[in-house]
């Protein structure tokens, strides 16, 4: 029998109304509490779900909303600063391709599955403090109103106040060196294939680019910056300024400097700090537990970060239906995730590291790229291990004998 009848979710991002579904699924009833009194329909960047976060999705019904507000990205390409293509990757054989979509759109999607599930979302509800008790948990929020449930979700994100509730020593977010800039150039600027995306180590930054054909070519690029005092700062520096940097930044790369010279000031995205948390100590207490980013944040070097989240928050779900008590089932989750989580999580920081290198490395990386590319570059042996991770909803999270 389940002790878990009702769970605090504190979050309403990505992570929060994914949890909550799986949860539904399950059989356990739950509520979304955000912490920002309007909803995030207009909010982010955009993102990659791999094949292993699409296959996710469909556990919590929500694959097919999907489709239509995504793109596929049927081929990746590796260029040089020079426009070069070195290396292409079509995909793994048998598995449908990854799929590159806004953020607000997943964040819609998972938000209105949640409404029509039943799942109360309530706005305005920043989480101060929580106290836990042999038989629950009591949250209370700094409007002065509180909550109690049987067990507090942690999916707030990167800086999480769950972590800090159940590790006041948790390790903070650590800043990548580079600040994350996007935008739009019109669509007949470059001619660029619908289904493919193009990364580029450019002569002193990285830069990726792909088409959508409602909002013209998308890019994305980084720009080395030491840690910022406050991202409230940098945020004050005016998008004509940054703009004007990134043309500087990549002023000798091809087709980057075309792109940016017709991208519109006003349609910048940016700056975000690049960000990952290190690996965490505690996943969770008796009766609180982390999920998504407020657990395990890949960089976005990863292309993992969202079907991450996804996969923990159904797996999540799957240990508390199957394991009556909170703790074990917390263990169980923890167990099932942590080996997965941490090895994409270092395999994106090496990645961080090649974006952010100095000049001279950077140049060296030119001459030893394309070499390395045809004798090492091996797809299935990068991407098979985490494309291909599946979720077996129906069987038991642990094996009887646990």
């Amino acid at each position: 029998m389940k002790t878990v009848t009702h769970v605090l979710i504190i979050g309403g991002g990505i992570a929060g109304p994914a949890v909550a579904l799986a949860l539904a699924k399950a059989g356990i009833r739950s509520t979304i509490y955000e912490s920002y009194s309007a909803t995030a329909d207009q909010v982010g960047g955009s993102m990659m779900v791999a094949p292993n976060g699409l296959e996710a999705l469909k556990i919590i019904g929500v694959d097919a909303d999907l489709h239509v507000a995504s793109r596929p990205i049927s081929h990746m390409a590796i260029a040089n600063s020079r426009g070069k293509v070195l290396s292409r990757f079509d995909g793994l054989e048998g598995m449908q391709p990854s799929r590159v979509v806004w953020r607000s759109d997943l964040y819609r999607v998972l938000r209105r599955a949640a409404e029509d599930a039943g799942i109360p979302i309530v706005h305005g509800k920043r989480l101060v403090t929580a106290s836990e008790t042999a038989n629950g948990v009591h949250a209370s929020f700094a409007d002065g109103s509180d909550a109690s449930g049987d067990i507090l979700i942690g999916a707030d994100g990167i800086r999480s106040t769950v972590r800090e509730l159940i590790d006041p020593g948790a390790p903070s977010p650590h800043y990548a060196g580079t600040l994350g800039f996007g935008g739009v150039a019109p669509r007949d600027t470059i001619p660029v294939p619908s289904d493919t995306m193009t990364f580029v180590f450019g002569k002193r930054a990285f830069w990726g680019y792909w088409a959508d054909p409602d909002k013209g070519i998308c890019w994305f690029g980084n720009l080395p910056h030491a840690a910022p005092s406050s991202m409230g700062e940098v945020r004050k520096v005016p998008s004509v300024q940054w703009l004007e940097q990134l043309r500087e930044l990549y002023g000798d790369d091809q087709p980057a400097q075309i792109l940016l010279k017709h991208s519109d000031r006003n349609q910048l995205l940016g700056p975000i700090a690049s960000e990952m948390m290190p690996p965490v100590p505690r996943w969770h207490s008796e009766r609180m537990v982390l999920v998504g980013d407020a657990v395990h944040a890949p960089s976005s070097s990863s292309g993992q970060g969202a079907s991450l989240a996804i996969e923990s928050a159904i797996q999540l779900a799957r240990c508390l239906r199957d394991t009556p008590e909170p703790s074990q089932a917390f263990a169980c989750y923890e167990q099932l995730r942590r080996e997965r989580v941490e090895k994409v999580a270092a395999n994106a920081a090496k990645t961080n590291n090649q974006k952010a290198q100095g000049p001279l490395a950077r140049a060296l990386m030119d001459i030893v790229m394309p070499i390395a590319l045809k004798t090492l570059f091996k797809p299935a042996k990068i991407f098979g291990s985490q494309h291909h991770y599946r979720i077996d909803w129906d069987a038991k999270a642990f094996p009887e004998s646990r």
